[in-house]
């Protein structure tokens, strides 16, 4: 009888839970969305680094359908592709990320394209 009763409430908690998700089953990339909104609130759209002719981080916008980026790395290969979680929304303010000398500049001989100071972000279109 608690076995019948545990069984019950397990299986009326997984079936909660799959009809309370907000993810829909034809949209292939609606988890990626959640992980890319819940990431994109707690961490800085861009790295350590500035590019050289602004002085600060420089957003490449790309497509709003763009999820992933490629990364490159001279000598011993670390070329990885990872996601582009953030998002420029419509109201997003013009320049400005931090105060001046709070990012590194470019290595004299970079080793990697994240030292550039050109960060992906995604448009609002």
């Amino acid at each position: 009888m608690i076995r019948r009763i545990l069984l019950a409430a397990g299986m009326l908690s997984a079936v909660l839970a799959a009809s309370s998700s907000n993810v829909d089953a034809s949209d292939p990339y609606a988890a990626t969305q959640i992980w890319s909104h819940n990431f994109s609130m707690s961490k800085p759209w861009h790295g350590p680094y500035y590019n050289q002719m602004y002085g600060q981080p420089l957003a490449l916008v790309v497509p709003p359908t763009a999820h992933m980026r490629q990364t490159y790395s001279w000598g011993v290969s670390q070329n990885l592709m990872y996601p582009v979680p953030h998002q420029f929304g419509r109201s997003a303010n013009s320049p400005g990320v931090a105060p001046a000398g709070s990012f590194r500049p470019t290595p004299q001989w970079p080793s990697h394209t994240d030292q550039f100071g050109v960060y992906y972000v995604r448009g609002p279109w």
